[in-house]
């Protein structure tokens, strides 16, 4: 007698109906329904073609949640992480602590600590820390990003107008049209 045992086990998925798990069931007949609907709706205003290009950015996600799976996220979840990154990150500079600045910075602390005198060094340590922060390329980066992370908005932004728009025309096409 030979049972044959998944080589791993963590992906191991119980069918429920024709080999589909209970979430790709549910999201599969979820995405027929929305899909009907949609090209029921829009049958009798754009034809049955254009109803079909409406339908199907609608459908592909709700399809996608129950069968898309990427190192263990859903798809909405690996989305809406994706947008996080985009959006949602502060950007992360790296600034040397190698440079003629800081080595004298350093060396006027062990000064310090063994001159222990005060006030001459610390406005000294001051000055250089003055300088070595005006050095830096904090602002720029972070102004850097913000143009950015303005940037993706505003191409998402002119994305989502430029569906709705296109659907809006097909609509009015068909109806002043026919």
């Amino acid at each position: 007698m030979i049972i044959e045992i998944n080589k791993d086990i963590d992906k191991y998925q119980e069918s429920i109906v024709l080999g589909l798990t209970a979430r790709q069931l549910i999201f599969s007949i979820a995405s027929i329904i929305v899909g009907g609907g949609i090209v029921l709706l829009l049958y009798k205003y754009i034809g049955l073609t254009g109803a079909a290009y409406v339908a199907v950015p609608c459908i592909a996600p709700i399809a996608l949640e129950g069968f898309y799976s990427y190192n263990g996220m859903s798809f909405m979840q690996y989305w809406m992480r994706k947008i996080h990154f985009m959006i949602g990150n502060r950007t992360l500079t790296y600034i040397s602590t190698e440079s003629e600045s800081e080595i004298q910075k350093y060396k006027l602390q062990e000064n310090i600590t063994k001159a222990k005198k005060g006030k001459k060094e610390t406005n000294e340590v001051n000055k250089i820390n003055k300088d070595t922060k005006s050095k830096g390329n904090n602002n720029s980066n972070k102004e850097e990003f913000e143009a950015m992370k303005n940037k993706m908005k505003k191409t998402i932004i002119g994305t989502i107008i430029g569906v709705v728009l296109a659907v809006i025309g097909a609509v009015a096409y068909k109806y002043f049209r026919g």
